[in-house]
């Protein structure tokens, strides 16, 4: 290659390094790419209190249905799982050895009473004979002072009065013998009516029948085992749990009003059940650190079911003027819970907070938060301290848009 040659290309080689260093300085320095996330304000508002345990539904009542009195179980008048009324007939015992018992307390009451018209009659006989022999007595006396008598025959008279007084006495307590006698055939008569009336056994509540203990057919003992259980389920309770350190608030709220329960069931979230807090326990679980409580409800729908495990929540005291932010910008740390705080050069800055109670897709911060401030809600995943942002729509970074 001559030299004029090497020198072109020299020349080239310069100029071309030239350009590039004018475009660079132009251009500037390559800086980190800019990220695109969707941001919502801290807003302040005014949140309701409420605290989310799971709890168990109970049945308000649970009557083991026993049969009274013995005998044969001639008829069940129900079917297995069927809701029943108060005073619905459940099963029938055999009656006829209780009506006999019936008739024949009634025979006995029949006896002494004709007993006592007797013994009556009879009274009023011997108090006849009394007073006759009362009266022949005086005037033997006033005979036997003129001399008319001998005192042997006044002495007879006087004795015979005696004895008529005495027979009228004798005949005067029969009466009352007789008279106890009725009284007690007539508990007696009563006695058997009952066991009577206890051969229809009815229900002593309204509710659900469980499964069948005992079949008709089968002799049965009196009080011995049940034949039926029955759960009332309107109204029904549910039993729950809170930490202690909510017993004084709730309490103190309950003193002044009812204090509101929700219960969510598991197999249908769509439906909740509206209650009240009826009972709160006297004691503090030590082991646990809880207090146990218990919700009413009408569960007039039957949603509740006894054995059921549900969502409580136990609504308190509104939190007035709380920082809220949308649930999805709380982020989880090597240092605890965070945020992404956007700043006024659209820069992101890592935020410590203290989250506080959550309702429905919303999260109260505690401590950590400002109203006013923006915080980054979608995209956090390619975020770091210092990073630029630019915001977008909610729900633009997984439509696939960007």
């Amino acid at each position: 290659m001559s030299r004029n040659a090497i020198l072109a290309v020299a020349v080239s080689a310069a100029l071309a390094l030239s350009a590039c260093k004018q475009q660079q300085a132009r251009s500037g320095p390559a800086g980190p790419p800019v990220v695109p996330v969707s941001v919502a304000k801290v807003s302040q508002e005014s949140v309701p209190t409420e605290l989310r345990v799971i709890g168990t539904v109970e049945a308000s009542s649970i009557v083991q249905v026993k049969s009274q009195v013995a005998g044969e179980l001639m008829r069940v008048a129900f079917a297995e799982g069927q809701n029943v009324a108060k005073n619905d007939l459940l099963f029938q015992i055999d009656p006829r050895p209780y009506d006999d018992a019936v008739r024949q307390a009634e025979a006995a009451i029949t006896r002494d009473q004709a007993a006592i018209t007797q013994q009556e009659a009879a009274l009023a006989r011997d108090s006849a004979q009394a007073e006759f022999a009362r009266t022949d007595a005086g005037r033997y006396e006033q005979l036997q002072r003129a001399g008319v008598v001998s005192k042997s025959q006044y002495d007879q008279a006087k004795t015979s009065a005696d004895v008529s007084r005495e027979s009228a006495n004798a005949t005067q307590a029969a009466i009352s013998t007789a008279r106890a006698a009725l009284e007690s055939d007539q508990a007696a008569l009563a006695k058997a009516r009952l066991d009577r009336s206890y051969c229809e056994i009815r229900s002593p509540l309204s509710g659900r029948a469980g499964n069948l203990l005992v079949h008709g057919g089968n002799l049965v003992k009196a009080n011995d085992v049940p034949l039926v259980v029955i759960h009332q389920l309107a109204p029904i309770f549910v039993t729950f749990s809170v930490p202690e350190q909510h017993l004084a608030t709730i309490r103190r709220i309950n003193a002044n009003r009812k204090l509101q329960v929700r219960a969510v069931p598991r197999d249908n979230q769509q439906r909740t059940a509206a209650g009240y807090l009826s009972v709160i326990d006297n004691t503090v679980d030590s082991t646990t650190g809880t207090i146990h409580l218990k919700g009413t409800f009408e569960n007039a729908d039957g949603l509740l079911w006894p054995g059921q495990f549900v969502t409580v929540m136990l609504a308190l005291d509104a939190l007035n003027a709380a920082a809220v932010v949308p649930a999805e910008a709380v982020q989880n740390g090597q240092q605890g819970q965070f945020v992404y705080v956007v700043q006024a050069d659209n820069k992101v800055a890592i935020r410590v907070v203290k989250p506080g109670i959550l309702f429905g897709k919303r999260m109260v911060i505690e401590s950590g938060l400002a109203p006013g401030e923006t915080v980054v809600i979608d995209g956090q995943l390619r975020l770091f301290p210092g990073a630029t942002v630019r915001t977008v729509d909610p729900g633009a970074l997984g439509s696939g848009a960007l």
